[in-house]
């Protein structure tokens, strides 16, 4: 199948296999995707970095393929993986989506899993995307 990628990249979608809760949203290049594949375990492109990652380098906490989906327009993916550790988010949540947005402002929605400084050393150390 040939994936569409807008500037080389296309928006991966990473939902926990288990519970269908969304964990992160990472973005790959070819070469990740095919990584991916290969490898089983998740691999993004880093637009900030202009590199390859396998989620959970720094952490451990890796993120195992169980299925890959792609979009009716082939140009969205959504990857269910098991989480091999107690969060997915570099800011020591479960999920990267643990804020809810109201014209109030923002609201924490979830409990923090793990404290981010004793995993990276900072809280942004594995925010790559």
């Amino acid at each position: 199948m040939d994936l569409k990628y807008g500037d080389g990249l296309i928006p991966a979608v990473i939902q926990d296999h288990h519970s269908g809760k969304v964990l992160m949203l990472g973005y790959m290049n070819d070469e990740a995707y095919r990584t991916t594949l290969k490898s089983g375990y998740v691999t993004f492109f880093s637009r900030s970095r202009q590199k390859l990652w396998t989620k959970g380098e720094t952490s451990g906490f890796r993120l195992k393929v169980r299925e890959i989906r792609v979009d009716c327009d082939q140009d969205a993916l959504l990857i269910q993986a098991h989480l091999t550790g107690p969060g997915c988010c570099h800011m020591g949540y479960k999920s990267c989506f643990f804020r809810k947005l109201t014209a109030e402002g923002e609201e924490i929605i979830l409990e923090r899993e793990f404290d981010p400084t004793e995993v990276y050393g900072s809280a942004e150390q594995e925010s790559q995307t």
